[in-house]
């Protein structure tokens, strides 16, 4: 991914939580050259070294698990909110721009073929989504019939992605003087749609350069 310098966040405890929180993502293969592109959600693992792996699971009608069990290498793009920035809203003439957030996690993966190591996984993801405290009724994958959770199980394919490369370009007008900020942020919140919004508190948020 090409990210300009003042646009560049390096890994560490923001982009885990970003990931964590935008966590429906891209997951890309091209074994053959053609790319394939599944959206699914993914879960971001640290374990007791500190390595970083992607989990995750397709139905196996898809025929992209194929390419993670051989080895392919494996992109997975998670993208957070993202909106037009004019260029009036600058003190000096210049051109229109867009604001986002993008984190890509590359490296290669294994299949997960061991039944306990699944069933943690799926709970995992669906704690995630329903933590506990969230209103009843919570979704409990160990309360399903029987037959009919085994039935869906079979027809997943499961896998373990080892994150070898972690990318991101956070396009918050970072190059940007501390009064054209200020002034983005403002027209942002004074077009008040959700995406722009969302762009606004991120540029507001503690981590990112408020101006060159």
């Amino acid at each position: 991914m090409y990210v300009p310098r003042f646009h560049r966040v390096a890994a560490g405890e923001l982009l885990d939580a970003f990931v964590r929180d935008h966590g429906f993502g891209a997951l890309v293969t091209a074994p053959d050259g053609v790319p394939i592109a599944t959206h699914l959600p993914l879960e971001l693992i640290l374990d007791a070294d500190g390595k970083r792996w992607l989990e995750g699971h397709v139905a196996k009608a898809n025929p992209q698990w194929k390419h993670v069990a051989a080895g392919a290498r494996c992109l997975a793009i998670f993208t957070g909110p993202h909106t037009y920035v004019s260029p009036t809203w600058y003190g000096h003439e210049n051109v229109p721009t867009w604001n986002y957030q993008a984190v890509h996690l590359s490296g290669t993966g294994t299949l997960v073929e061991d039944r306990e190591h699944l069933m943690a996984m799926l709970r995992r993801l669906t704690r995630h989504y329903e933590p506990e405290g969230s209103p009843a009724p919570v979704f409990d994958l160990d309360r399903m019939t029987p037959a009919l959770r085994d039935g869906e199980i079979k027809g997943l394919a499961a896998f373990r992605i080892r994150v070898e490369m972690v990318e991101a370009a956070f396009k918050l007008s970072q190059n940007r003087n501390a009064d054209d900020y200020a002034s983005v942020i403002r027209h942002l919140r004074e077009r008040g749609d959700a995406e722009s919004l969302a762009v606004a508190d991120a540029m507001e948020a503690d981590g990112f350069r408020k101006g060159a």
